[in-house]
């Protein structure tokens, strides 16, 4: 991951960053992969009824 570089405000506060958009996309690959963890999760401790795995990606793909 390289550098960001940020985004600062007339106090010299930091509002905004930019990234290389390699980097923007391995971390939008990290945040998808870590909400079907965390559904998988959820799921798994409901104790529900199993579907088949096409019907469930194709509801998450609705979302």
């Amino acid at each position: 991951m390289q550098t960001a570089s940020y985004i600062v405000n007339e106090q010299g506060q930091k509002t905004g960053v930019i990234l290389d958009i390699v980097d923007y996309r391995q971390m939008l690959e990290a945040v998808e992969e870590l909400e079907a963890i965390r559904a998988y999760d959820s799921a798994k401790a409901e104790g529900g009824e199993a579907i088949p795995f096409e019907l469930a990606l194709a509801e998450t793909e609705d979302h």
